[in-house]
């Protein structure tokens, strides 16, 4: 005789009417811990049980016990062959398998795929009419990918960087001129500071035919010395930054040229914030961004992407993301070791005190976010100051942001005066592009996957809210 499974009807059954396993277990005269085993289809039902449901709770056992199964399944299997699966699909004994122990997951993958179809659809026939295909993945987007899978973290990077200065590292206030004499005698490079004027239109040049780096006078001290680290890194760690894009599968000139040089900055951190002393300092000051910046001798954003990368196992350091917007609002860099999402296109959510930063420039200002999956974080963001060419660039400012998940909250500094269990949440979302919060009052743009149509007779805080 064939079994019959009813896990997910059963746990459906009990959490419709409010019950615990021990009551259902009660009610059906069997062990709360057999009740267990039927919600999971770790054992087939028996009549009996059957019977007793029916007895118990008026359900007519041939409703529980339906297989509705196989049309699932072929949907499941329908799906799975979009190429956005690629070769990585599962085989017909796993999609069984999710079926019958997470149907819930199962039919979420479902509606899931259905929304990105609709998606597609829109942005297709959106470029088509307005030009540009906007759903394919900037290279920008692709190299952050990249990063993400690693958990902004690359062992082989740490491992060069800690093995970069042949003997005692020098002082904080030599390791410009230190940097200089190894670039001339290992790898016979020379370093030229150039007026503005000679260099208009770029912070940093290379002169292949001079063997010349020339790093423009309206870049700091902080930032000349990681231009030269990153400049080692292009030479003498081709080889290793080769290896690590091969693994990317990245193919494209403008993502390859653009991971190499994310990788090259990586590594010019590793070496100016060495992996131990620079953990052991966030955790010694709650993560105090100044102070770790003063005290490894280089700029607050440089600190916080350093602070990103402390994903090594054994010795991780909070997992952070990091974003940089504009006073437009633009997101102009991301980094993520967490599961907050970064908007690819468009800026950040304008409700992301990210923005407010503008008006109180250099203080950091504290924030707790909801995400719309009710994930929540803790969130602190300040201004930078960009090179200053002229007069007439006065004012070139940007905003970061750090953020971590709340359970780590308390580790952070800039948290320490709130309750952490009575902290007020601000309702956030990616952008107003794809944020299904229709009641927003600063929502910018309708919902791309908002099905419901306005209602005409109803004005809500915003014009997208009826």
């Amino acid at each position: 005789m064939q079994k019959t499974f009813i896990g997910p009807h059963l746990r459906r059954l009990r959490s419709d009417r409010k019950l615990t396993q021990g009551q259902m277990a009660k009610a059906l005269g069997i062990s709360p811990a057999y009740v267990n085993l039927l919600e999971n289809n770790q054992r087939s039902v028996s009549v009996a049980v059957l019977l007793r449901l029916f007895e118990a709770y008026g359900v007519d056992w041939r409703d529980i016990a339906e297989d509705d199964d196989a049309a699932t399944l072929a949907d499941l299997k329908a799906v799975m062959q979009d190429p956005i699966f690629g070769a990585e699909r599962p085989d017909l004994q796993q999609l069984r398998a999710a079926l019958v122990h997470s149907p819930a997951l199962v039919q979420a993958t479902l509606r899931l795929h259905r929304a990105y179809l609709w998606a597609a659809d829109q942005a297709l026939s959106r470029a088509e009419e307005g030009g540009a295909l906007i759903a394919s993945t900037s290279p920008e987007a692709a190299v952050h990918n990249y990063f993400r899978r690693n958990r902004n973290h690359f062992p082989q990077l740490e491992e060069a960087a800690e093995r970069f200065w042949p003997g005692a590292r020098p002082d904080l206030d030599d390791t410009y001129s230190a940097l200089k004499l190894r670039l001339r005698e290992s790898l016979g490079l020379r370093t030229r500071l150039v007026p503005v004027s000679e260099m208009p239109a770029a912070l940093r040049q290379y002169d292949e035919e001079r063997r010349e780096i020339l790093l423009s006078e309206a870049l700091d001290h902080t930032n000349r010395t990681f231009q030269l680290v990153h400049m080692f890194a292009l030479f003498d760690q081709r080889a290793l930054l080769d290896d690590l894009i091969a693994r990317s599968e990245l193919t494209l000139p403008r993502a390859v040229s653009r991971l190499r040089v994310e990788l090259a900055n990586y590594f010019a951190a590793a070496v100016l914030m060495p992996y131990a002393p620079f953990l052991t300092m966030a955790r010694t000051t709650r993560y105090d961004i100044d102070h770790l910046a003063t005290r490894f001798g280089v700029s607050f954003e440089q600190a916080c992407q350093r602070a990103t990368t402390l994903q090594r196992e054994g010795a991780q350091g909070v997992p952070f993301f990091f974003l940089r917007i504009d006073k437009g609002g633009n997101v102009t860099k991301r980094f993520n070791s967490t599961g907050f999402h970064l908007a690819e296109y468009g800026g950040a959510c304008p409700r992301l005190d990210v923005h407010a930063s503008f008006r109180t420039p250099g203080r950091v200002l504290p924030q707790f976010v909801e995400m719309p999956d009710s994930s929540r974080y803790f969130v602190f963001s300040r201004t930078v100051d960009r090179p200053t060419f002229e007069r007439h660039g006065q004012d070139n400012r940007q905003a970061v942001a750090m953020g971590c998940s709340v359970e780590h909250a308390d580790q952070i500094g800039y948290a320490e005066a709130f309750r952490l269990a009575e902290a007020r949440m601000t309702e956030i979302g990616i952008n107003c592009r794809i944020c299904p919060r229709a009641n927003c009052d600063q929502r910018a743009h309708q919902a791309a996957l908002h099905l419901q149509p306005i209602d005409e007779k109803r004005r809500g805080a915003t014009r997208f809210d009826a």
